[in-house]
């Protein structure tokens, strides 16, 4: 079970983005991409059978895991994950500092 996922809302910790906030669009192994975070300018040829122009485009790039961490609205700052079991087995995520669930 990774401590972040899709559409949790992260705080950037190190980088040029640092401090800045985001959604998280998609999460590939140890690297997340948040909406509008990391924006950077690609180069692209165009792809007629995908209907794509070329030209430069800007996308958001892939941040390093390590590198954001979870907003808690409770708090207004980005705060570290744990984990707790509950009785029927079922793995609930919780921040460290309060204890409150994640999930719900």
């Amino acid at each position: 079970m990774n401590r972040i996922r899709k559409g949790d809302q992260v705080v950037v910790i190190s980088g040029k983005d640092k401090g800045k906030r985001g959604d998280v669009v998609r999460v590939a192994g140890d690297k997340v991409v948040v909406s509008n975070i990391n924006v950077v300018k690609r180069h692209t040829k165009p792809n007629p059978q995908l209907g794509q122009a070329g030209g430069v485009i800007e996308r958001e790039a892939p941040i390093h895991i390590s590198n954001v961490m979870l907003f808690n609205p409770a708090s207004g700052k980005g705060e570290r994950i744990g984990f707790k079991v509950l009785e029927d087995g079922r793995k609930l995520r919780v921040f460290r500092s309060s204890g409150e669930s994640i999930d719900g």
